[in-house]
């Protein structure tokens, strides 16, 4: 199943709506180093709305967006790093 997923850059995050619920993904984003990173902090989809596939969905769109603008993304969240995990076409953005 297909989300409509926005990314609201000046907020830092990705977020959908579901079943009238919120699911977002939070990062921060480095400018100062030589190379722009993302760090995704949070992935968060309420339990009424889980296992559905939303999580990984804002973390596939934030490591999209993270390849369109060029960014390494460092996922700290432990679910973003599992996520990664099983993507190996996604590796080559890891910071």
């Amino acid at each position: 199943m297909a989300w409509s997923i926005q990314h609201l850059s000046a907020a830092r995050r990705f977020t959908t709506q579901v079943d009238g619920l919120e699911c977002v993904l939070e990062y921060t984003l480095d400018e100062t180093a030589a190379a722009r990173v993302m760090t995704i902090t949070h992935t968060g989809v309420p339990p009424a709305v889980g296992g559905r596939g939303i999580a990984g969905a804002l973390v596939q769109a934030a490591f999209d967006a993270a390849r369109t603008e060029g960014w390494e993304v460092r996922p700290v969240c432990p679910y973003a790093a599992a996520w990664l995990a099983r993507h190996p076409a996604y590796h080559d953005l890891q910071g």
